[in-house]
């Protein structure tokens, strides 16, 4: 059961980042980008953890996972910044 919550989270996250790329093409709005990243990020982290726990459990991708999720926050962050100033 815990597979199936994986891969629909970095599904999800994906389709997301889908939504998010298309609505940036129609209006251009720098936001939109950013989260757009963000959630590409975000699925990525997941896929991460699909293959850390499911494909190869014996390998720790557990560094490179919250690398990644912290690296989609912070693209969020600074887009959030950068649209505020």
């Amino acid at each position: 059961m815990p597979e199936t919550v994986y891969i629909l989270c970095a599904v999800t996250s994906l389709f997301c980042a889908v939504l998010l790329w298309r609505s940036h093409r129609r209006n251009g709005t720098r936001l939109l980008m950013w989260s757009t990243l963000c959630f590409v990020g975000l699925a990525l982290n997941n896929v991460m953890l699909v293959i850390d726990l499911l494909i190869v459990p014996d390998v720790d991708l557990a560094i490179a996972r919250s690398g990644t999720a912290l690296g989609s926050m912070l693209l969020l962050l600074i887009g959030l910044i950068w649209e505020e100033s």
